[in-house]
């Protein structure tokens, strides 16, 4: 596998999972993306549980550099998705890479 997981893998492993024909399994990853992607335009918090939370959060104007010459360039006020993981997905991701990392000692 890749490192890299897309809406037909996501789809592909409900498939196994739950049993769901493959259309259906398409059609559920579908709904749920969509879903959260509302959810956050709308300017939702979007929490799931053991997993995380999404929200949108608002940046105000700013002085930003052009690296090249140096000039002072605004840069404008934005809304950008932050993603927040929760404790149990941190540990399972520790647990995982202390795993790794014992095996390369």
């Amino acid at each position: 596998m890749s490192n890299t997981v897309t809406r037909a893998q996501l789809s592909e492993a409900v498939y196994q999972e739950v049993g769901l024909s493959r259309n259906e399994s398409a059609d559920l990853v579908e709904s749920v993306l969509d879903e959260i992607a509302d959810a956050l335009a709308r300017g939702d918090m979007v929490k799931i549980s053991s997993f995380g939370s999404f929200a949108v959060r608002a940046k105000g104007q700013r002085v930003g550099r052009n690296p090249k010459t140096g000039e002072e360039v605004p840069i404008l006020p934005r809304r950008v998705l932050v993603f927040r993981a929760s404790h149990v997905l941190k540990n399972r991701i520790n647990e995982r890479f202390g795993a790794e990392r014992s095996v390369q000692a």
